[in-house]
């Protein structure tokens, strides 16, 4: 009888262990909490558009307005003629929205590529519209205290649109969201100009550095340069046509980390997916053979943070890659922590704080990261509806210049889309 009590004491103790080893991180009481505000409402639908990547900071250099965009319907793609409005919301007057322009260059995932602009953050932001009668795609940097546009790049024989601007505000990245369109409708604006629809591999496409003083741009790298580089790999290879997506900026405005892509939308051949990284001066065109993940984001230095399996094959991980050495350098927290590494991620403008977006079910978490002791909190879920597909609410965090709050998308009680704040409270 005492054998049999202390055989299951034994496993008592040991069961408890387990339970309390595999939830501790949850047990331990957190160094912050989290509120979650619904910042917009009404019978329209509000939202920024784009994952947090690469410093797109929603908030202007004050932290007092933010960027949105009001439309009237999120279950299909628009059509070119159906305009975006676009606006400000006053942070320090009640959410107040200011509407200042429209847009006829947006889609429910990207918006219309909204960045304020480094040179003027207080005041500039830039965007993307089209010319609903050509087709054709330019980038606007719109002035809030003047209220107007106060500059447009028109490009008649290159029609391409902001992927994203440096860091500095030196220059922005053009891409040709009409070739997008059609070939992954969900990153493009339907029906707008491709010029190079005629050739898989254009060499007069690709991407694009605009100067924002001059206004002059160049061709980075073409596309007929990235179908020879995945050649050398793959002399067989077969696809229909590439298209470029997520032309993400490094913190230091010298580098572009992004992914060749063919194979969507009903395409024929095999799918490709291939990360690239170049010099800004358009030397160091490097493939990279490690895939961390569709939705990756600059650290400091050569560092991207993105998804990998641990050496055991078993876990996905947070993980830091370097893009010199072409190798795993490190990784944040753990699975327990991060459950979806590879879904929408962001690192705040210091550096220490990072945000990983990820879906269950119709919700979206997020789970906050301090990487300078490694405390974390996860937020609770926010209704992202059933949409699915190209008209899909992804979780998408975008921090704002004081590293306390990130801006995330959601479905609001009455069942329109809208915006939200996560502030970040330390204890």
């Amino acid at each position: 009888m005492k054998h049999f009590i202390r055989k299951n004491c034994l496993l008592f103790f040991v069961l408890v262990f387990v339970f309390t080893s595999n939830t501790n991180l949850q047990a331990q009481p957190s160094a912050f909490d989290l509120k979650i505000e619904q910042i917009t409402s009404g019978s329209k639908h509000h939202f920024f558009g784009y994952i947090g990547q690469c410093q797109t900071i929603p908030w202007n250099a004050s932290n007092r307005y933010i960027l949105g965009m009001e439309i009237e319907n999120i279950d299909r793609l628009p059509k070119p003629e159906e305009a975006a409005t676009i606006f400000i919301i006053d942070t320090q007057n009640d959410n107040k929205i200011i509407r200042l322009d429209k847009t006829n260059a947006w889609n429910p995932q990207q918006g219309t590529m909204f960045y304020w602009n480094p040179l003027a953050p207080e005041t500039q932001f830039f965007f993307n519209d089209r010319d609903v009668k050509t087709g054709k795609i330019f980038t606007v940097i719109y002035d809030i205290e003047k209220k107007k546009r106060v500059r447009e790049f028109c490009f008649e024989d290159t029609p391409i649109g902001n992927g994203g601007v440096a860091a500095d505000g030196s220059a922005w990245l053009g891409i040709n969201y009409g070739r997008l369109a059609r070939l992954r409708l969900v990153t493009g604006y339907p029906e707008a100009l491709d010029w190079s629809k005629d050739e898989i591999a254009p060499r007069d496409d690709g991407i694009f550095v605009v100067d924002v003083k001059t206004g002059k741009k160049r061709l980075l790298v073409s596309y007929l340069q990235l179908d020879k580089k995945l050649r050398e790999s793959n002399p067989g290879l077969k696809h229909d046509g590439l298209f470029i997506n997520h032309t993400l900026w490094n913190r230091d405005a010298n580098r572009v980390y992004f992914y060749a892509r063919a194979g969507w939308s009903g395409q024929k051949g095999k799918r490709v997916n291939q990360p690239f990284s170049i010099n800004i001066d358009g030397t160091g065109l490097t493939l990279h053979e490690t895939f961390i993940g569709g939705h990756p984001e600059w650290a400091e230095g050569n560092l991207v943070i993105g998804i990998h399996k641990d050496e055991a094959g078993e876990n996905d991980l947070q993980v830091l890659y370097n893009v010199d050495t072409k190798q795993i350098e490190g990784h944040l927290g753990n699975p327990e922590i991060f459950p979806k590494p590879g879904a929408d991620v962001s690192l705040s403008p210091n550096g220490n704080w990072f945000a990983n977006g990820y879906s269950k079910s119709d919700k979206n978490y997020y789970a906050i990261y301090r990487r300078s002791d490694g405390a974390f909190i996860r937020s609770e879920g926010i209704d992202k509806g059933g949409y699915s597909g190209d008209i899909r609410i992804d979780p998408a965090p975008r921090w704002n210049r004081t590293n306390d709050a990130i801006l995330v998308p959601g479905i609001a009680e009455n069942g329109t889309r809208q915006m939200f704040v996560i502030k970040v409270h330390e204890k």
